[in-house]
């Protein structure tokens, strides 16, 4: 299984997925702790590549592409379900448009690399008009299992508990979730975003009052999504 390892620039995080001696960068926008971190490993970085292509994701592909001899993968022309070995372990593209048309995410082993498509107890804003795509987009990362680590491209965890928490008082998950948090290693388990992102809990009976309770429409999950959406 590769390993993670998670740089954090601003309130972007950057990722690294290794084996014995090849990497992958994603969002690499600390690219120079990222180089040192594979000088000091003695690993080779064999792709760069991105979530998606908003400038705050793709700042550090310039330097790691003239500092090594990676080649760059772009995350426009990757097609849904292709294979990236590293190490001859498997990282699989998922295609998930909604936040922006060209949304990726990347699965290797339980680690899910998720860029502003789902983030910590939240989900990105739908700047791509499409937001059927990314209801579809979420439904699908939502049947990974429980143990499925979600690594996100933003630390927004305080403000997205604190939104869950405005939403469902009552949920003592949220409050756990909390305490559990740590800013030097940020992630969730899709356990964790059953139990507490509101955006993957519109089937779930608190939210569903919820919704009935702000006379939104509620008969279909897609009508539930359209209302959780219209509360931001």
């Amino acid at each position: 299984m590769l390993n993670i390892e998670q740089f954090r620039y601003g309130d972007n995080l950057a990722y690294l997925l290794y084996g014995k001696t090849d990497a992958l960068a994603i969002d690499g926008g600390a690219w120079q702790e990222i180089l040192a971190f594979l000088s000091k490993y003695s690993l080779t970085l064999t792709y760069v590549t991105n979530t998606h292509q908003h400038f705050d994701h793709t700042p550090g592909d310039d330097y790691l592409l003239r500092e090594t001899k990676a080649q760059f993968l772009d995350c426009t022309t990757l097609a849904d379900n292709e294979t990236i070995l590293i190490d001859h372990e498997p990282v699989v593209v998922y295609r998930t448009p909604g936040h922006s048309k060209d949304s990726i995410c990347f699965y290797a082993g339980n680690n899910l690399i998720t860029g502003d498509t789902l983030f910590n107890a939240t989900i990105g804003n739908c700047f791509s008009g499409d937001p059927k795509g990314f209801f579809e987009s979420i439904k699908r990362l939502m049947t990974l299992p429980d143990d499925t680590r979600v690594f996100a491209g933003h630390d927004y965890v305080r403000d997205s508990l604190a939104f869950a928490r405005h939403l469902e008082p009552d949920n003592k998950d949220i409050e756990r979730f909390r305490k559990s948090y740590d800013p030097d290693f940020v992630y969730s388990t899709m356990a964790d975003e059953r139990k507490i992102n509101p955006y993957l809990r519109f089937n779930e009976e608190p939210i569903l009052k919820l919704i009935k309770g702000h006379g939104l429409p509620h008969a279909t999950e897609w009508e539930r999504w359209q209302s959780l959406m219209a509360m931001e």
